[in-house]
């Protein structure tokens, strides 16, 4: 019996961690993407006389609000120093989000347009908890521009 062999590429799936730029700005790596995705927004319309069935009718594409996770270090700053950037007004930019194997080769990047940040949330601190400080980056975006990939 032969044993099968080991593929000859890696698995493309495996992500390490998501190197996040806004405008062009470095945000660092973070440990966690959730929330990449759309979805459209289907109509209803049912025909009176037509029991057989319900028109379903496409409607306008939504995008969902990306958060990204990461435990508190250097890069945190980042985060502050962009926000701190804003004076009071916040305006819609561009973001690439790439995922990343351990060997920093690129699986495939995001390319985002309209983005805006929702919220940063920090770590909840008490002397009583053993968790590694975490912090939450959530992002609201128009959608993904042409040619995004890797």
């Amino acid at each position: 019996m032969t044993k099968p062999s080991a593929p000859s590429t890696p698995d493309p799936a495996v992500a390490v961690c998501f190197w996040v730029k806004v405008d062009g700005r470095d945000l660092g790596a973070f440990t966690a993407c959730d929330g990449i995705g759309c979805e459209v927004v289907i109509e209803q319309r049912e025909e009176g006389g037509n029991n057989s069935f319900v028109h379903q009718l496409p409607g306008r594409i939504k995008y969902t609000n990306i958060k990204l996770t990461r435990p508190v270090d250097a890069d945190t700053k980042k985060i502050a120093v962009w926000f701190a950037g804003f004076g009071g007004v916040v305006q819609r930019t561009t973001a690439t989000i790439q995922a990343m194997t351990a060997d920093g080769t690129i699986v495939y990047a995001w390319h985002l347009t309209g983005v805006i940040p929702v919220r940063w949330t920090g770590p909840s601190l008490s002397v009583d908890s053993a968790k590694v400080a975490t912090e939450t980056l959530e992002l609201a975006h128009h959608g993904f521009m042409q040619g995004a990939g890797a």
